[in-house]
Parts: C-alpha cells; structure tokens; sequence
C-alpha cells in the first residue's frame, strides 16, 4: 500500500473520529441525556465535574476535526 492511500486513510479515519466525538460530546454537553443516566445509575454525584471534562473534550473533538479536515484538502495549515 503507497503512503498516499495510507495518509487517505488516516484522515478518512481521523476526520470520522473527529465528527462522531463532536456529536457524543455536544449531546452530553447540550441535552440532559448524560444527567439523566448519571442518575438513573446513581452517579449523580459526578454531575458537578461534568463541565470540566465535557467542554475540554469538545473543543478536543472540534480541533480534531478541523485538523483532519485542513489534512483532507491537502494544504498544511501554515498556507492558509
């Protein structure tokens, strides 16, 4: 397999990664979805720290995202 197809690949994987942690975490950040399994679980003591690792791992995802996308065109980031 050349590196070109291998890179392809890796961005394809890395871009996907990137969309479907994005769309897990805006959903917990976003809707009550992640409180209400806390507390059905009875973790509802982790509620407080909740901010502190969603928001983090958001902008995590997004960058990743970005990242993989500026990959796909082609262009390193410093040319544009």
């Amino acid at each position: 397999m050349s590196k070109a197809a291998n890179s392809t690949r890796r961005n394809k994987r890395l871009f996907r990664t990137g969309i479907i942690g994005t769309a897990v975490t805006a959903v917990c950040c976003f809707t009550p979805a992640l409180v209400i399994l806390l507390g059905t679980v009875g973790l509802s003591a982790a509620l407080v720290w909740l901010d502190y690792i969603l928001f983090p791992a958001l902008t995590l995802f997004i960058g990743i995202t970005i990242y993989a996308s500026i990959q796909r065109r082609g262009k390193p980031a410093e040319e544009k």
